[in-house]
């Protein structure tokens, strides 16, 4: 990533509007910056707007810059001049820009403001700085002055990521929201800041033998329940987890033990409080006004208006951010559906259209591209993952290909399939065979993600333990079983926090999760059982080489529906890689069980999920594996096995 430009502070022209000599004339934008901004290009804004220390003219202060082309006057209020909407006015610029900016001297890290915007209409707004890094702590809304200044030490990680993040490596993900993963043992209501919650579970995550992390949103947001998904303040870490400065520890420390950051992060809305965005100079300004396009009618907050250039180069700045001054190794796109389509959970008859008739967003969809384009061209080794839920094509396609340029896709119709036929009773799984089957049919259509993420344990849908069927046992036993089969199918791979474990509660974001369990062998067993996954994923290059490619699968037998078994295979670069995976779902021991495999050389039991380690019965098959000179399931060979019930188990040549 180039370095950025040093730019020189000068003069601007004085407006009309009566000006106060508390504030100075100053300005951090240039032409160039000002072209670059009104065509949608800028995406480093974060460099010139918002509130930034300074000294000038030998003078400590700040200065401040805000978007607001439609208010006819623009202050700084805060606690430096006694919230007064008076005394600090603000300049408007002489071009095109809509700029509002000043230099007001004294004022230092920590003071506390918002802007006065006084409308076209005379309306007036108390409204916090959009790109203010640091906010009040909710429910107070005012933002504050504050830096991103940090003396990084994870330079060995950055070099080496372009390697280790790449799509051809092992990609296993551990959601988490910061807010519950932990609390205060010694005050359970207490939200442990970043820094806090780094001495845990930065060696809990190495432990397990995940590679990345993915951070639900951290961005400020008003309203806890909301999860972060409903932002105000795009360039603000939330204080609910500390500074700025916390934040960014937490990742270093992370990056320090070789794991990778992904960071939840919210282009499609934002909610309708009125110290944010919502009509932020009176107009509809970052929301389109046309309802029809700017309300999002299930989450009844506001839709970013693509079309607008300033809003798509807001956007794409705000992207940049995190991953320059928070080192962020990859963004996860939330809703990306409800942004391509004017339609998205709206009767057509109530919907928008393109200027062609059509559904699609067509200014989204520019969006999106120039998004992907900016983010890879300007960091090496780092990832997009759309959470999109249409069948709108080319997702990961790059953008010269007509595509959307993302480097992954959540693959929820996997998930959504898996689910319901592991909820089936064993017993009638037969007639379900083809929900697992069927997505082989376009698993390399895109680089898909298989997600089982905070969404499937919330709101009702039970913690993932209590939708398999059967007795305790088989629970335990359709979970591990269910988690195998996850490893072992093509794409990288998503878990959210408890998940790994098998908590019995649903995810519930005001308390800790439920780590006394582990006291408990069932749910050490499935703790294990993924730790154990992990490492086999991250050590056989068969899982992970050729995730997104049908290079690395090949069916063996799809067509067993009686007795609820799959057979395939998955290969690495080389021969010697092949891996023979076989899942039982049906409560049964299969013995002597015969299954096709290419290779005549002797074969063994690599992995098990029905091992004792893990909680399971101990049905294992010992000792060498030696092969038939006997072709089966359209291989050459065969070997003769015993298949454990609800279990998956994995096999290698020797």
């Amino acid at each position: 990533m180039p370095a950025a430009k040093k730019v020189s502070v000068k003069k601007t022209v004085l407006t009309e509007i009566d000006q106060s000599l508390s504030v100075w004339p100053h300005s951090l934008f240039t032409d160039y910056d000002i072209d670059l901004f009104l065509v949608g290009k800028h995406f480093r804004l974060y460099e010139k707007m918002g509130s930034h220390l300074l000294t000038v003219e030998n003078t400590a202060g700040t200065y401040f810059s805000v978007w607001a082309p439609n208010a006819i006057r623009v202050a700084v209020s805060g606690d430096f001049n006694d919230w007064n909407t008076n005394s600090h006015a603000l300049n408007k610029r002489w071009d095109k820009s809509g700029i509002w900016e000043g230099f007001i001297p004294n004022l230092k890290k920590g003071d506390v403001y918002k802007y006065f915007v006084k409308g076209f209409d005379e309306s007036e707004h108390l409204k916090g700085d959009p790109y203010a890094v640091r906010w009040e702590h909710p429910p107070q809304t005012a933002s504050i002055i504050w830096d991103t200044d940090y003396s990084w030490k994870d330079k060995s990680w950055l070099k080496k990521r372009p390697k280790l993040n790449a799509l051809d490596q092992p990609i296993s993900v551990y959601e988490l929201h910061v807010g519950s993963w932990q609390r205060d043992p010694n005050n359970p209501e207490r939200v442990l800041n970043c820094r806090e919650v780094a001495a845990a579970l930065v060696p809990y995550v190495v432990e397990m033998g995940f590679t990345h992390v993915e951070l639900m949103p951290v961005m400020e947001f008003p309203f806890f329940p909301s999860w972060g998904y409903q932002i105000t303040g795009y360039f603000g870490a939330s204080s609910r987890y500390g500074s700025p400065q916390d934040l960014m520890f937490l990742i270093e420390e992370l990056h320090k033990a070789d794991i990778a950051v992904i960071l939840d992060w919210v282009p499609s809305h934002f909610p309708g409080d009125r110290h944010g965005l919502y009509e932020f100079d009176g107009t509809h300004l970052y929301e389109h006004a046309d309802m029809r396009k700017g309300f999002h009618p299930d989450w009844k907050s506001y839709i970013f208006n693509y079309d607008r250039n300033e809003v798509r180069s807001f956007l794409i700045s705000n992207a940049l951010f995190w991953l320059d001054r928070y080192h962020a190794d990859g963004l996860r796109v939330d809703a990306v559906a409800s942004m391509l389509y004017f339609n998205f959970s709206r009767e057509d008859a109530d919907a928008a259209t393109n200027e062609y008739g059509g559904s699609e967003n067509l200014g989204a969809i520019q969006f999106l591209q120039d998004l992907n384009v900016a983010v890879y061209g300007n960091f090496d080794g780092v990832q997009t993952i759309a959470e999109e839920s249409s069948t709108y094509p080319g997702v990961t396609h790059p953008v010269y290909a007509g595509g959307l340029g993302f480097g992954m896709k959540w693959m929820m119709g996997w998930m959504n399939d898996t689910l319901k036929y592991f909820k089936i009773d064993t017993l009638g799984r037969k007639h379900h065979h083809h929900k697992l089957s069927f997505s082989m049919t376009y698993a390399f259509t895109e680089n898909f993600m298989l997600p089982f993420s905070h969404d499937e344990v919330v709101h009702g849908k039970s913690p993932m333990l209590y939708k398999m069927p059967g007795d305790d046992w088989q629970k335990f036993a359709n979970l591990r079983a269910l988690y195998g089969y996850m490893f072992t199918h093509p794409g990288a791979k998503l878990l959210f926090m408890g998940n790994e474990f098998g908590d019995t509660n649903e995810w519930n974001f005001t308390q800790s999760l439920d780590w006394h369990l582990l006291q408990y062998p069932p749910h050490k067993g499935m703790q294990e059982t993924v730790k154990a996954l992990n490492f086999l994923y991250r050590k056989e290059p068969a899982l992970y080489h050729f995730n997104f490619s049908y290079e690395g699968f090949e069916w063996i037998d799809a067509d067993n529906s009686d007795e609820s078994i799959f057979v395939y295979m998955r290969k690495g670069p080389k021969a010697k890689d092949t891996l023979v995976i076989a899942l039982n779902f049906t409560p049964v021991v299969r013995e002597n069980y015969k299954i096709g495999v290419p290779f005549k050389t002797t074969w063994k039991e690599l992995f098990n999920t029905d091992a004792i380690e893990f909680y399971g019965g101990g049905i294992k098959n010992g000792g060498d594996i030696v092969p038939e000179e006997q072709g089966y399931n359209n291989q050459e060979f065969s070997i003769t096995v015993d298949l454990p019930p609800l279990a998956v188990v994995i096999f290698k040549s020797k």
